[in-house]
């Protein structure tokens, strides 16, 4: 127990700034749509799905973006295009298509805190530190739970110290810890498994997605995309849509059906942009069970199933793990040190 308590304390310390950092930038994360809304005029109109007009602002955006990559369509509480762009180039657009607001980079906030904390703004090194780091994070709180137990006498609801001395910063950060445990294990592991994507599919047993279909070269009429898209699954809200990423290249629409966590969806209709006619499809209510296990992994890590009452629990949580990682190593660099005995001089 001894060696834990004394690993659990190391690294818990180590990892401290980046507890903080994740933290509170997840925190953040959870009101993004509602700083669109408040800073994006347009974010705040009538959201309006019909094929046909959805149609015509894409068509609209690609022939006035050429360097436009995909984009993902008005939907819950924002109410304009969000435009991805080559070159890490960003865009808003209004229902008609008009684009309102470009910027390249981390030049809005929202991209600088979601790249902040995806990333930790160090491109794909920084990706996997973050990654390393959530996996890290979830041993802390596995370790801390393992330290409580002889002490669970101990534990109490208090999770502000009453002052600065040692014994206080531990009672508080015990009690957190206990308090966050479960929803910050799955913040944690999920986060490490999202950017570790290949190996987490692998241990699920997901199979590889299927080669994309023989197509032909055009401009896609998006409108007739939409229109066959919704179709093939008259359930669905259309939520992406994708342009092809090479001549011969297949254009995708993702929608989200009913029962779907992953607020883009991951049920897909592939299109050929010769014609605008689906050439395949993927009901992801049908995929494997491996598959849609990963699918969730986003969904709970980005707060976007559960309504208000989960995106509470992810802004406390990650107030949580940044006031643990302040208070613990605030706890333990404070601690007393044992002064090594000083031989007497000699007379």
């Amino acid at each position: 127990m001894g060696a834990i308590r004394t690993f659990h304390a190391w690294a818990g310390t180590a990892l401290s700034i980046l507890a903080v950092l994740f933290g509170l930038t997840g925190s953040l994360l959870v009101f993004e749509d509602d700083w669109i809304r408040a800073t994006v005029p347009a974010a705040r109109a009538e959201i309006d799905l019909d094929a046909a007009r959805l149609g015509a602002a894409l068509n609209r955006l690609e022939a006035a973006e050429p360097r436009l990559t995909s984009v993902v369509l008005p939907g819950g509480a924002v109410g304009v295009h969000r435009l991805y762009l080559a070159d890490d180039d960003f865009g808003y657009a209004d229902a008609d298509g008009k684009v309102v607001d470009s910027w390249r980079g981390a030049a809005r906030a929202e991209t600088w805190i979601f790249d902040l904390h995806h990333e930790l703004l160090a491109g794909h090194t920084g990706k996997l530190v973050a990654g390393g780091a959530g996996l890290a994070l979830a041993l802390m709180i596995l370790t801390g739970l393992i330290v409580w137990i002889p002490a669970w006498r101990a534990t109490g609801w208090r999770v502000w110290p009453r002052s600065g001395a040692r014994r206080e910063l531990i009672g508080s950060h015990r009690n957190l810890g206990l308090i966050f445990a479960i929803p910050l294990v799955v913040f944690s592991l999920t986060g490490g498994a999202i950017v570790f994507h290949g190996t987490t599919q692998a241990l699920l047993g997901a199979v590889p997605a299927p080669t994309a279909p023989v197509v032909g070269t055009g401009d896609v009429d998006w409108a007739r995309a939409l229109t066959e898209a919704q179709a093939r699954f008259p359930e669905a809200t259309p939520r992406m849509a994708v342009r092809p990423a090479a001549p011969g290249r297949p254009a995708t629409i993702r929608l989200k059906q009913p029962g779907e966590w992953h607020p883009n969806g991951r049920t897909t209709v592939t299109i050929d942009p010769a014609t605008s006619r689906a050439v395949a499809t993927s009901d992801a209510n049908a995929l494997p069970t491996g598959v849609r296990a990963y699918n969730a992994f986003y969904p709970l890590h980005a707060s976007s199933v559960g309504g208000w009452l989960y995106s509470a629990v992810t802004a406390l949580s990650g107030v949580a793990m940044a006031a643990l990682g302040v208070v613990g190593a605030w706890a333990f660099l404070g601690k007393p040190r044992r002064r090594s005995p000083r031989s007497k001089p000699t007379r």
